[in-house]
């Protein structure tokens, strides 16, 4: 597993050839694995391809589109070109798969701290989820990509999946067709601090 985690990138061209349905249900099977916050397993995935994936991307592009007029999220303005190239790249990618967090509240909900925390440990959970799966494409051939762009077209992508919950992320899935470097880390000892008094 540690070589998927030092080999793992964040993939943005992708091959046009099919991925089998059973190297995407390994992907998935990775992210049921996943730990989570007492054991509430949050996560749903929505695996897009063909037409299903053109209609889900006509809502995101229609979201960006809206949010150029009405944004959702205004401070985030000066990130809405680099959401056009992820649309972009996700429009190439064989394989979306739509993250959903079950049990999540609505981004308008004021939330009791019980229900802030719970939010925060799905979050982590889902993660943890999204994590395992990009290793496990990693370890299969698979290149991917985890896609929060989404965000700024949420309110379209929600009503197109009409799913129960949060909408999450994405995972772009295909196989590659880069091979990039690895992006510079921040080293251990800048990130630690170890207390042992």
């Amino acid at each position: 597993m540690l070589n998927a985690i030092q080999n793992r990138r964040s993939i943005r061209k992708y091959q046009s050839k099919p991925v089998p349905r059973e190297l995407v249900e390994q992907v998935l099977q990775a992210g049921v694995l996943a730990p989570s916050s007492k054991n509430r397993q949050p996560w749903r995935f929505i695996v897009c391809t063909g037409p299903a994936k053109a209609r889900l991307l006509l809502a995101m592009e229609h979201g960006l589109q809206r949010e150029a007029q009405q944004p959702l999220l205004p401070e985030s303005a000066p990130y809405l070109a680099s959401a056009y190239n992820t649309l972009h790249i996700m429009q190439k990618a064989p394989v979306l798969i739509f993250i959903i967090n079950a049990l999540g509240q609505s981004l308008q909900a004021s939330l009791t701290t019980d229900e802030r925390v719970a939010e925060i440990c799905n979050a982590q959970s889902i993660g943890a989820a999204v994590q395992n799966m990009t290793l496990a494409a990693t370890e299969l051939g698979l290149g991917s990509l985890w896609i929060c762009d989404t965000y700024f077209a949420y309110p379209e992508l929600c009503a197109a999946l009409n799913a129960e919950g949060e909408l999450y992320a994405a995972l772009a899935l295909g196989y590659a067709a880069e091979n990039p470097p690895a992006r510079p880390r921040l080293a251990m000892e800048q990130l630690t601090e170890w207390l042992n008094e």
